[in-house]
């Protein structure tokens, strides 16, 4: 039953008055976080004329697809299929976002609840990797790429990305919330380590792993600089990099930027539709990460 507090709930069942302050700081937050998205989809249907217009306008007054023709006019002369791009995509990311699914909850799992020498040593090593920004381990990721005979493969694409550090915390700490008795009950019934982590861990994480998911899909799915620094074969390279390249290509033109705008939403969908679906989960991860 909710307290009360000179008669009034601290957490009424209905709307009350007493809320309104809260509801009103909500919403202008949720409205200052939607305008991107808002920008995004009005800017990728602005006529040229209101792409250049001055002082420019927030909202489309004039909507066209004409920027997504001249996209799928300028893709249509490429060598490469368009096809094979989004194939490129759809499976760099499909296997990534997996991999980097069972490598993160598998690590931690074993810094969470195994017992062995080095296990802060590792974990403050993978706190201290946070602070790392991507260009600072560009020159040593290549060399190791480059010496691993990866160049010009699709590994290269996938294994430099599928380390999350970030994830790896998120997760440790969703794992350390679950009780060692339903770890040990597993164990007098049998259960090897493996079994363990599959049938019992993973169903109770999943909300760590969706948002896991989330990240390592907008990580991968947005990534250009694997098919710029690793990758000569036209055919290897992913939609991300054949969209950014198209654009700039022209994109000191007015045309250009029209193009620019549409194939930035084009890239932008998949993000937000699978942050739809999985929003709920996301927040309960976030909910829970820093609680013991």
């Amino acid at each position: 039953m909710a307290s009360k507090f000179l008669g009034t709930q601290i957490n009424p069942d209905r709307f009350h008055k007493g809320q309104l302050p809260f509801f009103i700081i909500l919403i202008s937050f949720s409205v200052l976080m939607i305008l991107p998205i808002l920008f995004i989809i009005n800017h990728a249907f602005k006529p040229q004329s209101e792409l250049f217009a001055y002082p420019p306008a927030f909202f489309v007054r004039n909507p066209t697809f004409d920027n997504f023709i001249e996209l799928a006019r300028l893709v249509s002369t490429s060598g490469v299929p368009f096809s094979r791009y989004v194939l490129n995509s759809v499976f760099i990311t499909g296997v990534g976002v997996g991999l980097a699914i069972l490598f993160t909850a598998l690590s931690a799992y074993g810094l969470a609840k195994l017992h062995f020498r080095g296990k802060k040593l590792l974990f403050e090593i993978n706190t201290i990797s946070l602070m790392f920004v991507p260009i600072a381990v560009q020159i040593p990721r290549y060399i190791v790429v480059a010496q691993s005979g990866m160049i010009d493969t699709y590994f290269a694409h996938i294994f430099p990305l599928i380390t999350m550090p970030v994830a790896m915390f998120l997760i440790k700490q969703f794992i350390d919330q679950i009780p060692n008795d339903f770890i040990e009950a597993a164990r007098i019934d049998g259960a090897s380590e493996m079994q363990i982590f599959f049938k019992v861990i993973m169903p109770m994480i999943a909300p760590a792993v969706a948002t896991v998911g989330i990240l390592a899909f907008q990580l991968i799915w947005n990534d250009t600089s694997t098919s710029t620094l690793f990758i000569n074969d036209e055919s290897l390279r992913t939609l991300a990099f054949f969209l950014q390249t198209l654009t700039s290509g022209v994109g000191n033109t007015v045309a250009g930027q029209g193009m620019a705008a549409a194939a930035s939403l084009l890239m932008f969908i998949p993000n937000l539709v699978l942050f739809v679906i999985l929003q709920s989960q996301v927040m309960s991860t976030m909910a829970h990460s820093g609680l013991k």
